[in-house]
């Protein structure tokens, strides 16, 4: 790409639980950026830092009523989702106006808050050098007078892997380096961190993600091969040299395009995922209706059959929400069989019973 006259272009993606120590490693990784190089295999790149919990705005964590209320709507969504999927969408544009030499242009559907967060941050790492107005549309000068190679740092949780897969298809789509930097702190630990941060998260949400979380599996998704765990409580000079060579090597290795067959074919997996999620969706809904209706003939009191109800659906979304996790990891290899659907859906029909058992012994 630099005989060409291409700037090369990588995405390293920070992942852990919160308060693991990602965010100091970035800032670690885009200090070393910024210092001479002095060496084949050492750091000669400038670095773009995206910390998205700087970038999304404080209502994706402080409305859960809100976020409650659209995921009834949309089980496979969620406030947080959405602004995760907008910030991809705004790096997308760049990457497109950086390629092809373009200004950069506010997309038309964008969240005015977040896209400016976005921009802001950028302008104060150089990237972008001035701003143009007119009278329809807001343009953005971007900052080409380096031809350093350019690596964008995603600071986030990333704790399932279909998060950070997306990113690899961004990858993809423009030929980019990809890594994954996988920063393994004990629980006990992220907890202590997290209780001294000034807007600390409840411990319940981290004990969740750390149960859920999903570790990169360079022998399983050949897409993660470019992957390093650290421990993050004794980062040694060893760990930076291996950080060094696994950026050196994404960033001469880019992910090559798929072609079209192959993407055709992703395609219609996709689409027979969204169709086991849709089906699975129906079914959960069934299971909670008729479920409803049995334990009316109970004469449980109305307050408790509110909360119950409130139960079932938040026990649905989560079923959803793993569903959908299991079926794009089995999109990679093979479709989900009918055997796994009808497995779930005695799953969930098991947790269902065993939920309203609780009310029925109550009463």
């Amino acid at each position: 790409m630099e005989a060409a006259g291409i700037r090369r272009l990588g995405i390293c993606v920070l992942c852990g639980l919160p308060a693991a120590g990602k965010s100091t490693m970035a800032r670690t990784l885009n200090l070393h950026s910024q210092q001479p190089p002095r060496g084949d295999r050492q750091w000669n790149w400038d670095c773009a830092l995206l910390t998205y919990d700087d970038l999304i705005p404080q209502e994706a964590f402080s409305q859960p009523a809100a976020e409650a209320e659209l995921v009834g709507r949309h089980p496979l969504l969620s406030c947080w989702k959405l602004y995760r999927h907008e910030l991809l969408v705004y790096l997308e544009h760049f990457l497109q106006a950086l390629i092809n030499g373009d200004q950069l242009c506010a997309p038309t559907n964008r969240t005015e808050a977040t896209w400016k967060s976005f921009v802001s941050c950028f302008k104060k790492q150089g990237l972008i050098s001035s701003e143009i107005h007119d009278a329809k549309s807001c343009h953005y000068l971007i900052n080409t007078t380096t031809s350093r190679p350019l690596y964008f740092l995603l600071d986030d949780n990333f704790y399932y892997q279909s998060m950070r897969y997306e990113v690899y298809q961004l990858a993809r789509k423009y030929s980019l380096g990809f890594c994954q930097l996988f920063l393994d702190c004990p629980l006990e630990s992220c907890l202590q961190r997290n209780c001294l941060r000034s807007q600390p998260l409840p411990e319940e949400t981290i004990c969740l993600m750390a149960r859920k979380i999903e570790v990169p599996n360079p022998e399983k998704n050949t897409w993660e091969q470019n992957s390093l765990i650290l421990k993050s409580v004794d980062y040694t000079s060893e760990d930076n040299l291996q950080v060094i060579d696994l950026l050196v090597t994404a960033l001469e290795n880019p992910v090559k395009q798929i072609e079209e067959n192959t993407e055709q074919k992703e395609t219609d997996r996709a689409i027979c995922a969204a169709n086991i999620l849709h089906q699975a969706d129906q079914a959960f809904r069934r299971i909670v209706s008729q479920t409803m209706k049995d334990v009316k003939d109970k004469n449980i009191r109305s307050n408790e059959m509110k909360i119950l109800a409130e139960e079932l659906n938040k026990l649905k979304a989560e079923f959803l929400e793993d569903l959908r996790q299991e079926t794009h990891q089995k999109n990679q290899f093979c479709l989900p069989t009918s055997e796994f659907i009808t497995n779930v859906i005695s799953s969930f029909q098991q947790a269902t019973d065993s939920v309203v058992k609780r009310y029925i012994f109550l009463k």
